[in-house]
């Protein structure tokens, strides 16, 4: 079983998500487990007061924290992972099923077990849209539950508090299963965030962002960078070097 630590470093991330009893599902869900760090991305405050699913959750609601953006949301965790049903996207990212995220997930939290800041953040989307792509560049990687695609309908995926019910029990039923591997502990977000500002100020600055927009745009750095897989120590020692290169060009701002 996860230990109760490790339980404290997993944040729920919610995107968007619009229907308080949706997100009172989520928060049955987290306590039905053991979780207990909700985080809200909305551009306006949810009537969350309102959920009357939340069954025994109401202090997992009344905890929760309101984020205007994802940025800011995931800025204390190391590994972001968003959940996604697949459909007709194309892919960005590495792309894991459920079954094998679980041990993943696992894995990362054994690793960082000497660290409390060291968090991992799983998102959910909303519940028409899912996430978006600006949303998903913001992860290291997807995970995605197998469903039964039936010929000449949609795409199927889960509710939202359905979808957090079954990851977050993947995530309980894998802690004792041996770890799929031993990664090192990588940079947070909010350091891979200051990263990605970073080399597109110096991308513009060399005029590479005029010649390449779509190359440059700051989705696409911000994948580009976490597929790097840095560590903390190597993502400071890039943020002091592009700091000290946009100096030495003039250019540094704030």
């Amino acid at each position: 079983m996860l230990t109760e630590e490790q339980r404290e470093r997993v944040c729920v991330v919610l995107v968007r998500a619009r229907n308080p009893n949706n997100i009172g599902a989520v928060a049955r869900a987290m306590h039905g487990f053991g979780f207990a760090d909700l985080r809200l991305v909305n551009e306006y405050s949810v009537a969350i007061d309102k959920a009357r699913s939340a069954v025994d959750a109401s202090a997992i609601l009344a905890g929760a924290r309101e984020f205007a953006n994802i940025e800011d949301a995931v800025a204390d965790c190391k590994l972001v992972v968003g959940t996604t049903a697949v459909g007709e996207r194309k892919q960005e990212h590495p792309l894991y099923s459920l079954a094998e995220a679980g041990g993943l997930l696992c894995s990362a939290l054994a690793s960082t077990a000497s660290g409390r800041t060291a968090r991992v953040a799983l998102l959910f989307g909303s519940e028409k849209t899912g996430l978006s792509n600006e949303a998903l560049s913001h992860c290291h990687w997807l995970l995605t539950i197998p469903m039964h695609q039936s010929p000449g309908l949609r795409h199927a995926s889960m509710n939202l508090g359905q979808a957090a019910a079954v990851c977050l029990y993947e995530l309980i039923r894998q802690a004792d299963a041996p770890p799929l591997s031993k990664p090192r502990p990588g940079a947070e977000a909010e350091d891979l965030e200051r990263l990605t500002k970073l080399l597109e100020e110096v991308l513009a600055c060399i005029g590479y962002a005029r010649r390449r927009p779509a190359s440059a745009d700051r989705t696409e750095v911000r994948r580009m960078v976490r597929r790097m897989g840095l560590n903390q120590s190597d993502a400071r020692r890039w943020i002091g070097i592009l700091r000290q290169l946009l100096w030495k060009m003039g250019s540094l701002r704030g």
